[in-house]
Formats: C-alpha cells, sequence, structure tokens
C-alpha cells in the first residue's frame, strides 16, 4: 500500500472513532435536566437507528440496572446482549417484518406510562427503516414499494423521510404521543444534513416530492398522505450529539496532524455520487497544476450524502460511483488518491464502506476489459473497484453521521 493510501485509511479510521456515539450519549446524559429526572420513575430506553447499540449500550453503562428497552438496529450491527434491553437486528434501508416485530416490542415498552416515568429515544440515521409500524390503512408492501421508488429515482433523504412520516403509526410525533404522559428525551446522532429534526430517522412537502418523481401511489394512500402529523410535542427535549460536520473537523485535525493541509469544501453535499467524483477529481488536479484552492500537500474533506439514480442492475451505492467517476478524473496522476466511504461503514446494499482509487486505477479495469463509463450506466461499481482492489472496507462502524469523501494529494 502507498503512503498516500496508507495515510488516507489512518485519517478515516480516526475520524469515525471521533464521532462514535459514546462520548455523545455520555455528554447528554450528564444534562442537569436529564439529571433532574432520573430516579422518579420508570426509565424505559428506545434505541433505533444504525448506531442504536453502541448508543444503548453506553446508555446502560452509565445509568446501570434498572432499565428496560428495546434496541431496532440493522443486521450485524448488534454487538451482543445488554442487560434489560431486547435486541432486535431488521432490515435497511428498506423495512421487513422484523422491523415490525422490533417496533411492536418497543411500544410493548412504553405502554400505559406515567408522567413521571421517562423515555430515553437514542436516535441514530437508518431509523426511518428500522423503526416503523405503517400507519391504518397502509400495509408493509405499501412503505416497502414506496420506499424502493424513492430510492431508485435519487430521492434525498429529506425527501424520502417526508413522505415516510406521513404513512407511518410511529414518525413524525406520534410516537412521543403514544409515551404520553412520559417525558421523552430524545439523544440524536444526526445523519440528516442542517441537522433537521422532522428529518431524522423521519421527522408538509410531501405532494412535491410525489410529482417530482412520478410516483405510482395508490388512491387510498394518497388520503393517508394528506393527514396532518402531529405540529406541537409538549413532552419531548430533543438533544443532537453528532453530525457530519464533527466528522469533517476530526477529519481536518488529523490530516493536519499528518502535514496535510485541510480544506473543507463542503458539509452539506447532495448532489449526484458521480458528478461529485468527478468534481473531487477536478479540484484535484487543479491543486497538482495550479496550487489551488489550497497547495499540496493537502486534504480536501467534503461531507453530506450524495444521491444515485438507478439506471442499470448492478450492484454499489453512492460511495462507490462517487470514487469510481473519480478514478477516471485522476487516471494517469501521480500523488494523488480519493476515498468517498459512509460513517457506518455500510454503502448501498453492500458489505464496502466505499471506494478507494488513484491514478492507476482506471488503467488496471481497462487491462482488464472493465471500461468505467459502462459500469456506472448499470450501476456496478461494487464489482469494478473489486476488480481493481479499490474497494473500502471497515466493517460496521457502530455510528452513522453521513458520508465523507476525501482527496489526498501528496
Amino acid at each position: 500500500m502507498s503512503k498516500l493510501k496508507q495515510d488516507m485509511r489512518e485519517i478515516i479510521d480516526s475520524a469515525i472513532k471521533a464521532v462514535l456515539p459514546e462520548s455523545a450519549v455520555k455528554e447528554a446524559l450528564n444534562r442537569k435536566d436529564f439529571q433532574e429526572r432520573k430516579g422518579k420513575g420508570k426509565l424505559i430506553v428506545a434505541s433505533i437507528g444504525k448506531a442504536a447499540w453502541r448508543m444503548a449500550k453506553a446508555a446502560s453503562d452509565i445509568l446501570g440496572s434498572g432499565i428496560s428497552g428495546a434496541v431496532v438496529t440493522k443486521y450485524d450491527h448488534s454487538m451482543g446482549d445488554i442487560t434489560g434491553l431486547e435486541i432486535f437486528e431488521a432490515g435497511h434501508p428498506v423495512l421487513d417484518e422484523n422491523t415490525l416485530k422490533g417496533t411492536k416490542a418497543l411500544l410493548e415498552h412504553v405502554k400505559g406510562l406515567k408522567a413521571e416515568d421517562t423515555v430515553l429515544f437514542l436516535v441514530s440515521g437508518g431509523g426511518s427503516a428500522l423503526f416503523e409500524l405503517p400507519a391504518e390503512g397502509v400495509t408493509l408492501e405499501d412503505m416497502k414499494d414506496i420506499t424502493s421508488q424513492l430510492l431508485a429515482c435519487g430521492a434525498d433523504i429529506v425527501e424520502i423521510n417526508t413522505i415516510r412520516k406521513h404513512l407511518s403509526g410511529v414518525k413524525g410525533g406520534r410516537f412521543a404521543q403514544l409515551c404520553a404522559p412520559a417525558k421523552v428525551f430524545m439523544v440524536v446522532l444526526s445523519d440528516v444534513l442542517g441537522d433537521r429534526l422532522d428529518s431524522i430517522a423521519s421527522g408538509p412537502a410531501w405532494p412535491a416530492i410525489v410529482k417530482k418523481y412520478c410516483l405510482n401511489i395508490k388512491p387510498e394512500l394518497m388520503k393517508i398522505l394528506a393527514q396532518e402529523t402531529p405540529k406541537k410535542l409538549d413532552n419531548v427535549t430533543a438533544v443532537i450529539t453528532g453530525s457530519v460536520t464533527a466528522l469533517c473537523q476530526a477529519a481536518c485535525e488529523i490530516a493536519k496532524s499528518k502535514g496535510y493541509e485541510p480544506l473543507v469544501l463542503t458539509t452539506t453535499m447532495t448532489c449526484e455520487a458521480r458528478e461529485a467524483g468527478s468534481l473531487m477529481a477536478s479540484i484535484a488536479r487543479e491543486v497538482l497544476t495550479s496550487g489551488r484552492p489550497v497547495k499540496a500537500p493537502c486534504a480536501i474533506i467534503a461531507g453530506g450524502e450524495t444521491v444515485v439514480h438507478l439506471t442499470g442492475h448492478g450492484m454499489g451505492g453512492r460511495n462507490q460511483e462517487f470514487a469510481l467517476a473519480a478514478a477516471t478524473g485522476i487516471s494517469g496522476l501521480e500523488g494523488v488518491v480519493i476515498a468517498s466511504l459512509g460513517s457506518d461503514g455500510t454503502d448501498g446494499p453492500t458489505d464496502a464502506a466505499g471506494g478507494i482509487v488513484d491514478g492507476t486505477t482506471e488503467a488496471t479495469l481497462k487491462a482488464k476489459g472493465i471500461n468505467i463509463s459502462d459500469v456506472l450506466k448499470e450501476n456496478d461499481a461494487y464489482n469494478a473497484l473489486k476488480a481493481a482492489d479499490a474497494l473500502l472496507m471497515t466493517g460496521p462502524t457502530g455510528t452513522n453521521v453521513n458520508d465523507v469523501a476525501m482527496a489526498l494529494i501528496g
């Protein structure tokens, strides 16, 4: 492995460690408003999302015995039993039967609560698919179909969650209503750009979204979409404890310590994945030829969540498409490495976090008869990157604060 690639891996790994949820949960639970409620009634832990297990384990370690509740996380993201808590794994990004099973179990724990009781609601990205009970008149198949349509047409996370919450029996404030009169103390590890609480794990722009993407929705579901979600909740306190901004800042500090001048382009990247990859490659070329926008050695960093419009039937994810598109732009260049990855360690329906490419990647693929343009049309970035030994594999990280992309220029 080249020194640039080794430095890239070390920066990525260290930056992700800096945004793991344990310290965030500890900080939130030390707040005065939470401490004042401890010991007054029941304490129920409800943890949902890709980082749900680690958030729940941190809470358990801090609070000790006497808690009960449930954890609903993505397959392979649980790391064992937690005393007093039921653990469920379910489908993501498309919900499945285990989603309903875990959600129903969690709802059982919040039945019949009193005003002195507290629900510690630990929320991380992925909760939209992992915590779900369709509203009356909506089926699991309806939810799966609409989610698949939105993912295929390139809708962003805010648009997806806007639709989801109107079809849900637990989102858009409805879970808090089910907990009432108990107090809900919500600790949020944000994966939504701008940290919009109405969109993190599905917080009324739905008519525009349906029209924009020409969604095929049954008339009876359109009537359900038109129903308003709760606008005011008096029993909820929300604390945002982590975000992609913190991830990018951590990457900056680690890159600087290794001798690379860091520059954060944005923490709200939300364009087409392959276009973002091409742009990152063009910035790397600009650095090498003119020293703009920063002189080498440097680290160009961008955070956010790109989108993919499906045109083929291959396997991959937005970060893999980003990296593969960037490989074309830096083909033949020395001293440049570009990586893009999901902070949770998974990208799309694959076991890769993303991709890491350099100036030799495209030539390696051409030698094997693989054309990057054809691969992108087929959305088969995973197999192409695998052929070039360019997949970025981290395994589940236990956190989820959007994606980060970086060009490291020596």
